[in-house]
């Protein structure tokens, strides 16, 4: 499959044009892969989840997922992917805690693209050491997207795209790289997934290494997947998660003065931003109203240790991203 959507490709938008797909991509997988083995990156989101499906529905046992906590997950996101895929999904998932090996090769990186392509590398280095683990596995099954192919060419690399080495030694199986995101649903509810697993908010590939701008701190880290958990759970408790595509939170490498219990601090800003889009290729702003803003904003400055300001990011897709890098 070739990476440019020809002009006349229907979209997927209907359940007869999602099977029509997935028919067609279970001959092309067993055509590519044929009796070989497959290593899947499952991180849980609707991406990687609809690329298992697909595999599991054209090779079965010779898929192998392999769920990387590199340090940059959301709050308890490595449970929740193993109860779901594991447990209640029976997959042959392989578990690897590497965020101490990510997070020394990103300490002190400020640029954006050298930090996604480190990412992207250390992403590949962890699986070609489980590839090694595994027997004849030649093939690597990845969640890339038709925007993460557009945004690579002038925009910014994705880890799955611009980030990959020269010398990557496996053979690349990528059955939805030419759906937009809404399309990766739809074949998502056709291959039987469940309800809440498709519709899961997005995800980026880098985690929290692209809202955590700048040199990446463990500190920094923390102060967004809390506040980020916080948002989540506010969202979730008002209605807004069902209605708002991808929210969460950014931590610039900046800190301000604040006062708490009458003594001077000097600590990090917590950014909120809240999006809605069809194909991910533009974005609007989601009004939240002020009495939810200020419960959100009231938890982050109690419950989050080392912030003491909390911003919105009112800015639209273009002229700014939906990430911050």
């Amino acid at each position: 499959m070739e990476n440019v959507r020809d002009e006349n490709m229907v979209r997927i938008t209907t359940p007869e044009l999602a099977d029509k797909f997935i028919d067609e991509q279970v001959d092309e997988i067993r055509k590519q892969v044929g009796d070989g083995k497959v290593l899947l990156a499952l991180s849980g989101g609707v991406d990687s989840s609809v690329v298992a499906a697909l595999l599991i529905k054209a090779i079965g046992k010779n898929l192998t997922c392999v769920h990387v906590n590199h340090g940059l997950l959301r709050k308890d996101e490595s449970k929740q992917v193993i109860e779901t895929f594991q447990e209640k999904m029976g997959a042959n998932l392989i578990y690897v805690d590497a965020t101490d090996e990510f997070l020394d090769q990103l300490a002190g990186v400020e640029d954006p693209e050298s930090k996604r392509k480190i990412i992207g590398k250390t992403f590949i280095d962890v699986f070609a050491r489980e590839a090694k683990k595994l027997k004849d596995v030649k093939f690597l099954a990845q969640g890339t997207i038709y925007p993460d192919i557009l945004e690579s060419h002038g925009i910014k690399s994705h880890h799955n795209v611009g980030g990959l080495p020269e010398d990557l030694k496996f053979e690349l199986v990528e059955p939805v790289k030419l759906l937009f995101k809404d399309e990766v649903r739809v074949v998502g509810e056709a291959l039987g997934l469940p309800h809440k697993m498709v519709y899961r908010q997005p995800f980026p590939g880098p985690g929290l290494g692209v809202r955590c701008p700048g040199a990446i701190t463990r500190e920094r880290l923390e102060v967004v997947r809390e506040s980020d958990a916080i948002l989540r759970d506010e969202f979730d408790k008002c209605g807004l998660a069902q209605k708002v595509w991808q929210y969460f939170t950014i931590v610039p490498p900046f800190k301000s003065t604040g006062i708490s219990e009458g003594k001077r601090t000097f600590e990090y800003a917590v950014v909120l931003r809240a999006v809605n889009t069809v194909d991910a290729m533009s974005a609007t702003v989601e009004e939240i109203p002020y009495e939810i803003l200020f419960k959100i904003r009231d938890r982050i400055l109690a419950e989050v240790k080392g912030c003491n300001r909390v911003l919105v990011d009112i800015s639209p897709k273009p002229v700014a991203t939906i990430e911050w890098e």
